[in-house]
């Protein structure tokens, strides 16, 4: 087991300075939350071996773990200091939302598949990750009780920007969102001042479907 532990510490490393840093990802804080959060716990059994490739991991119920560059980036566009409140839209298998557990103050994650979003709760728990609340919903309508978000991050692919989300972000809050087809999307960061919104394309990404009231109807 503590040989198992030290592979996997070796290829956190090499996923960190080959797959981040040499993509030019430099946050400090950012890349030690990577190095220690522990990949592989996020994926299902037997799958631990691909936990840190520079691809996509399914986990069942036809969701992912994305990218871990993805998740990086995305992390990193949140800008996020210490203090934040973040909502996730998007839970999947818990390892994005203890990213930002580890960078925020406080995480609320919402998932819509009830499985999912229990074995992320188990997870999180056994790392000892206490800020993060896990929520079976509709993520698409958000989480008002905990509102505004200085940080919004949707790991799934929207037609359209739900308007409940820009509704919930606070002022000069960031919203990370792909947004486009179900086969292709552009990655946005969207910025709130005052009654207006401004967005940026980073570039082109492929999610699975966001669904929900605001989302892709259908089951995918």
């Amino acid at each position: 087991m503590e040989d198992e532990e030290l592979r996997f510490t070796v290829e956190r490393e090499r996923m960190v300075r080959e797959q981040i840093e040499n993509r030019g990802l430099k946050n400090y804080r950012l890349l030690e939350a990577l190095r220690k959060l522990p990949r592989h716990k996020f994926v299902q059994p037997g799958d631990e071996m691909y936990a840190y490739y520079d691809e996509p991991v399914p986990i069942g119920y036809h969701q992912t773990i994305s990218q871990p560059y993805i998740v990086a980036l995305m992390t990193s566009l949140a800008a996020l200091e210490g203090t934040e409140t973040v909502l996730e839209v998007g839970t999947g298998s818990g390892y994005q939302a203890a990213l930002l557990g580890m960078l925020a103050k406080k995480v609320v994650s919402l998932e819509r598949i009830p499985e999912l979003a229990e074995r992320a709760r188990k997870t999180l728990s056994g790392l000892n990750i206490s800020n993060v609340d896990v929520i079976t919903t509709d993520g698409t309508l958000g989480y008002p009780p905990a509102a505004p978000y200085q940080a919004i991050l949707v790991t799934a692919a929207a037609p359209l920007v739900p308007q409940p989300l820009l509704d919930q972000l606070a002022e000069e809050g960031r919203l990370i969102i792909p947004a486009g087809s179900k086969s292709i999307q552009q990655l946005q960061v969207w910025t709130r001042n005052g009654s207006r919104f401004n967005s940026e394309d980073i570039l082109p990404v492929a999610f699975v479907p966001l669904l929900g009231e605001y989302g892709w109807k259908g089951s995918g």
